[in-house]
């Protein structure tokens, strides 16, 4: 007799008295509470928006973030042929357009800090995602004792006399198909910049926005400062005989003032001063860059990533882009675990309608490469790393395992060596000659600071 896993595990859940709640320890008190209150959280992701409108400091920062992260685009890719056909026709469908929509997602997950995902299917099990902005989830309901098991989202109505909505989180063990043979709508969340114990993220532009606003004024203020720092007037003084004679010369004056450039004759009765704002700004460039020194910190960012080269040369600027890409790096991992979740879900729930899909294939979601001056510099590294293990390995003095795990570690991918090599047959020690270079990736061509050929010099 057959049964199916899900069935199973699903009737044996039923079954149990036993939950996840029952085993887990508690991990908070009920009177402790490290996520925003409500009004100051509508306001954060407000004000962020806002920000990102109207402030260019605060748009490019967010797009940096999807430049990087997401780059050329994302690709999705498993082992299974026809899987990954299904795979491609729900990522290009016309009403997921995955491709040109997750630019807008990392910029939602940059401003908002977290992302809600509503997943439909229809009768055939293909799989539709809408993003729900943070700002309309009210609420999150959670296990009493644990945060991470998340159990519905609340949305706020969309008038202020409709009702909200209640979207029932996702859980694998209970998404099985309804009695008309369709699955229920369900949310997925994903967070950034969340502490521990609390069930909402945070946006990056959260801890910049007070100093985005402040160097929005210096720079507006300084503009205006400008402006009137060129204004003047001109003050005539002479001996009048009565207030008539005053105001006709003041008429003639204003009518015909004298232009730039040109020629006043007066006699000695007749004096002309010029009064204009005398504005000593000599610190003002060193405040605006003060400002937007912690602009730059709090968005993880170098300066001259903000058009302000400051000082700094082509080795600083070098140097200072290593933490960033770092960040990047880490951001492009979080995201494409998230589009790998959202398609592994979706794949789970068309395999019930199609035998032919393998449910349990592995999804990788590749990114676009940060940088190719990392790619340049892996490139060499590998290449010398890989002459001298194998020269040890010829000589007898490491294994095959070893050999392939000190020769993926130069070039930057972390593997498991017993799997990767498990099915290539062994070739085994060659005689120890003195190997000459074979054509390639030549170390005195490439410049591994920057990626590119070394120029020439004749």
């Amino acid at each position: 007799m057959k049964i199916e896993i899900p069935k199973w595990l699903r009737r044996q859940k039923q079954s149990s008295s036993f939950t996840a709640q029952d085993y887990l320890p508690l991990v908070r008190s009920p009177q402790e509470n490290r996520d925003r209150q409500f009004y100051d959280q509508q306001t954060t992701l407000t004000q962020a928006l806002q920000v990102w409108r109207s402030n260019p400091l605060a748009r490019r920062i967010v797009g940096l973030t999807s430049q990087y992260v997401v780059g050329g685009g994302l690709r999705l890719q498993c082992e299974h042929a026809r899987t990954q056909r299904f795979l491609e026709s729900w990522w290009q469908h016309d009403l997921n357009q995955c491709a040109l929509r997750v630019y807008e997602w990392c910029d939602e997950l940059t401003r908002s800090g977290e992302l809600f995902f509503l997943l439909s299917s229809d009768s055939a099990g293909m799989s539709y995602v809408r993003a729900v902005p943070a700002a309309q989830i009210a609420r999150i309901d959670t296990a009493p004792n644990d945060l991470q098991q998340e159990l519905a989202y609340h949305q706020i109505g969309a008038g202020a006399l409709q009702e909200g909505q209640r979207w029932p989180a996702y859980d694998w063990l209970d998404d099985q198909p309804q009695s008309d043979g369709t699955y229920a709508t369900v949310m997925l969340h994903f967070a950034i910049n969340r502490p521990v114990g609390a069930v909402r993220g945070e946006s990056d532009l959260a801890p910049i926005i007070r100093w985005l606003n402040r160097y929005s004024a210096w720079l507006e203020d300084r503009a205006r400062l400008n402006r009137y720092r060129n204004a003047f007037y001109f003050v005539v003084r002479s001996r009048f005989v009565s207030e008539s004679e005053r105001a006709a010369r003041q008429t003639t004056l204003n009518s015909n003032p004298p232009t730039p450039g040109s020629i006043l004759v007066t006699d000695e009765s007749e004096q002309w001063e010029v009064i204009n704002p005398r504005l000593e700004s000599s610190e003002a460039a060193a405040d605006g860059l003060a400002i937007k020194k912690m602009i730059a910190a709090g968005a993880g960012v170098p300066l001259h990533f903000l058009a302000e080269p400051e000082s700094a040369t082509r080795t600083t600027a070098e140097a200072a882009g290593g933490p960033t890409f770092r960040h990047y790096e880490q951001r492009q991992q979080f995201f494409c675990e998230m589009m790998r979740q959202i398609a592994t879900i979706c794949l789970q729930r068309r395999a019930r309608f199609d035998r032919r899909l393998n449910a349990r294939v592995k999804i990788q979601v590749q990114g676009a490469d940060l940088s190719a001056r990392d790619n340049a510099s892996l490139a060499i590294a590998t290449r010398a790393a890989s002459r001298t293990f194998l020269e040890l390995f010829d000589r007898g003095l490491i294994g095959e395992q070893e050999l392939l795990r000190m020769t993926y570690r130069f070039a930057g991918e972390v593997v498991d060596p017993q799997q990767l090599g498990g099915g290539i047959p062994s070739q085994g020690r060659r005689s120890v000659v003195e190997k000459q270079p074979r054509d390639g990736i030549k170390e005195d061509v490439i410049d591994p600071e920057t990626g590119e050929e070394r120029e020439k010099i004749l």
